[in-house]
Formats: structure tokens, C-alpha cells, sequence
């Protein structure tokens, strides 16, 4: 589905990027792993047209390169930013209504499928979404992405800050979303989640993926553990 090759990107003229090459098949959970600074969350932006790029990528062979954001996400692809950016002041339910991709289609998912995957929302939809809590405020952005019914969705570090139990819960939420076909890019800190549910592993270092394998084969290379992940 994602193909990524030679990927280099650039803040104005810093490169970070330096010839990233991996690939998202159909309904699989691939998880991006590297300390911070690494270049993880720049990958992400990278493939959703939010900083300068070059090289390939593909989705579903079409190139997304030098497209905009909004026609990026149009093709079936969601973006699940690291810092939420819910609109506090509109409702949970009002949320939900400007992640839907059109209005008067035939739709994938619904405001009760949200409900039911989340019931907390269900019960806080008519509140103001500033006054969630922050486990709320995940499961929110990820329920709005999945309203503009993507095919594959990137979430950055969906677990940062959440209590131990939000974190099973979106990790179970995730395992859910690839039973129903979806495909997953995540950028993990926490390794126990991203080893459970992940088909494959990813880490980067100094901008580059410098091992690409099962989490089987990742528990066979604690030397790239050591110098890529450990503080």
C-alpha cells in the first residue's frame, strides 16, 4: 500500500532525512521505534506532505510527493498528530463532525461506531472537548480520523502521558482497527505495546531506518536495542 524510498526531508536547511526506505502492506501494524530527534514524527509529516521532501512515495502506486495535505488525506490516508489538536471550545460530537470526509456518502464509520469503541465519548459528546482529559482527548483524535475514513492511518506516540490502563485500551483499540482491514503506521515510545501488536519493527537512528524486521527478529538483536533505543 505505502511504499517509501530515498526519503530525505529538510526543515529550511537542516536535512533530517537521509534516505528512508520502508513499506506499509494492506492491514498491517508497523511500528516506527527510535529515540527522540531520530527522525520518526519528520517521517510522518514527510508522507502527509507537511514539511520539504524528496524521493518516492507511493500510495497505492500513485505518488504523493508535492501534493497537499488535504488531497493526501482525500487519497485514504489519516494523520494522528502527537499533540491531539482537538478544537476545545466544539464539543466531542462536533469533533467527530469535521473529521468526516463528506457529507450525504455512504460512510464506513459512524458517530455510533465511535460510541461504541470509546463509550467515555459517548458519554461526554455534548462537552467541550478542552475539558477532557488527556486519554480522552487520544481517543477523540484517533475516532476523528477515523471519520474521514482513511485506508491507513499514521498516529504519533498515541500512548505519551496516559495512565497504564488508557494505554491497553488504545493498544486494544488499534489491534481492533487491523481486524476491520486497516493498515497502521505508529510512532511508539512505550516497546512493550509496539513489540505486542506490531507486525513489524522499525527504528531509526540520526534519521535513517537502521533495522526493519519482525518483533521476533527484534528480540534477536539486542545490540540495535542498546545503541539505537536505550538511553
Amino acid at each position: 500500500m505505502l511504499e517509501v524510498e530515498n526519503l530525505h526531508a529538510y526543515y529550511g536547511k537542516s536535512h533530517v532525512l537521509h534516505g528512508v526506505n520502508f513499506s506499509v502492506g494492506e492491514g498491517e501494524i508497523v511500528s516506527l521505534l527510535g529515540r527522540n530527534g531520530s527522525g520518526r514524527t519528520t517521517t510522518a509529516k514527510a508522507i502527509m506532505g507537511l514539511v520539504q521532501a524528496t524521493g518516492v512515495v507511493r500510495w497505492r502506486g500513485a505518488s504523493l510527493l508535492g501534493q497537499a495535505p488535504h488531497d493526501i488525506a482525500h487519497l485514504g490516508l489519516g494523520y494522528v498528530p502527537e499533540n491531539r489538536d482537538v478544537f476545545p471550545r466544539l464539543t466531542v460530537h462536533q469533533n467527530l463532525m469535521l473529521g468526516q470526509k463528506r457529507l450525504g456518502t455512504p460512510a464506513r464509520w459512524t458517530f455510533d461506531d465511535m460510541y461504541v469503541l470509546f463509550p467515555r465519548l459517548r458519554e461526554r459528546q455534548h462537552l467541550p472537548a478542552g475539558v477532557l482529559s488527556g486519554g480522552e482527548q487520544q481517543m477523540l483524535t484517533l475516532c476523528r480520523t477515523l471519520m474521514g475514513e482513511p485506508a491507513l492511518i499514521l498516529i504519533d506516540e498515541p500512548t505519551e502521558g496516559l495512565a497504564p490502563q488508557v494505554v491497553e485500551q488504545v493498544a486494544g483499540f488499534l489491534q481492533t482497527l487491523q481486524k476491520q482491514g486497516m493498515s497502521i503506521l505508529l510512532i511508539e515510545q512505550k516497546l512493550t505495546i509496539a513489540l505486542h501488536i506490531s507486525d513489524r519493527v522499525l527504528v531509526m537512528g540520526h534519521g535513517e531506518v537502521v533495522f526493519n524486521g519482525s518483533p521476533a527478529d527484534f528480540a534477536q538483536h539486542p545490540d540495535v536495542r542498546q545503541e539505537w533505543l536505550e538511553v
